[in-house]
C-alpha cells in the first residue's frame, strides 16, 4: 500500500480506519493505482498518443493512449485460457 496507513499490510489494517479504507477505494477507481512507474507510462502514453494525433494522416483512425501503454487499458479483446490450453499452445 505504499506505506499508507503503515509499513506492513498488518499495520495498516490496525491503523486505517473503514471510512479511510473506502476513501482510498474510492480514489483508486477514479485515479488509478499509486504504482510510479504506472503513473510514467501512462502520462508518456498520453503524450506519445497527442503526438502522434497532431501528426496522423486524418484519414486514418485517431490513437488511443492505450496504444502507447501496453500496461493500462487492460485486456483489449484477449479472453482467458485454461493452463492445459496454454501448455499445449506453447509446446
Amino acid at each position: 500500500m505504499n506505506g499508507i496507513g503503515g509499513r506492513t499490510i498488518a499495520e495498516a489494517q490496525e491503523r486505517m480506519s473503514v471510512t479511510e479504507y473506502q476513501t482510498w477505494l474510492l480514489y483508486r477507481q477514479k485515479y488509478g493505482g499509486l504504482n510510479p512507474v504506472m503513473r510514467t507510462e501512462w502520462g508518456a502514453a498520453l503524450v506519445s498518443s497527442v503526438i502522434a494525433n497532431i501528426y496522423r494522416d486524418k484519414k486514418a483512425p485517431a490513437f488511443s493512449l492505450t496504444d502507447f501503454a501496453p500496461h493500462i487499458g487492460g485486456d483489449k479483446g484477449t479472453e482467458e485460457i485454461s493452463l492445459g490450453d496454454a501448455k499445449r499452445n506453447w509446446d
